[in-house]
């Protein structure tokens, strides 16, 4: 569904990627993985058009993207949660998931409703403003406002952030039942643990590189990954 070939961004004199290249199959969620300064954040930007490549190539179901604009990647059935959720705070919640939905025709009344079977607890909150949410709630609604727009790849940039064990629990059991209606997921996350068990695949990045990839289960087991993004001693 997705390829990435020998991208590199730069923000002036500084490379944040060096020439990466990676794949999203349809229907996997893989997963992004590594410190802060990585690169990861600065990847999704550049996935959903807000900062092109200088080098290399973005495929999106057969399809060179690597210059179209952010304002146009929903059109072509991407969506993207970025780092601090960013929703609309003097909005209500109802208004916000409306925003999601913005490059659409007609009526989209039923996908609003799908979205509170979904997250329940937003048809709740569906009259209040964006900024009386909790942090988890926030995170639902920005997570809801970006499947308004119906895509088949969905990018998460640290859907966990800033939230409690047990709403990031729920967090991530969304995110399967998202992948399970349909929707292909490229999650960016610090929690690697947590990460890897929704994944089936992932990717680990140090200074704008990727410095290995396996399957989730296999990143799980290495050695490397346990000792410094799980904080686990290795001995020998």
């Amino acid at each position: 569904m997705l390829q990435v070939s020998n991208a590199v961004v730069r923000y002036g004199a500084i490379t944040a990627l060096h020439g990466i290249s990676f794949e999203v199959n349809e229907g996997e969620i893989v997963t992004l993985l590594g410190a802060n300064g990585a690169g990861k954040t600065t990847t999704l930007r550049m996935l959903s058009g807000l900062h092109a490549p200088q080098e290399g190539s973005i495929t999106f179901e057969g399809r060179d993207v690597t210059n179209v604009k952010a304002h146009d990647f929903m059109s072509l059935g991407v969506g993207h949660v970025p780092e601090g959720r960013r929703i609309f705070p003097q909005m209500t919640v109802e208004e916000n998931l409306e925003m999601g939905a913005f490059t659409r025709k007609g009526d989209f009344s039923a996908d609003i409703e799908r979205m509170y079977a979904t997250f329940p607890i937003l048809k709740d909150r569906r009259k209040q403003l964006g900024s009386n949410l909790s942090g988890g709630e926030q995170q639902m609604l920005a997570i809801g406002r970006a499947l308004m727009g119906n895509p088949r790849l969905l990018l998460l940039d640290e859907p966990s952030m800033g939230l409690a064990p047990m709403i990031i629990d729920q967090i991530f059991s969304i995110i399967a039942e998202i992948r399970k209606q349909g929707t292909t997921v490229l999650v960016v996350e610090q929690n690697a643990s947590q990460a890897l068990r929704l994944a089936d695949r992932g990717y680990v990045m140090e200074n704008g590189h990727i410095v290995f990839t396996d399957s989730a289960k296999n990143l799980l087991d290495d050695p490397r990954v346990r000792a410094v993004y799980l904080g686990e001693s290795v001995e020998g």
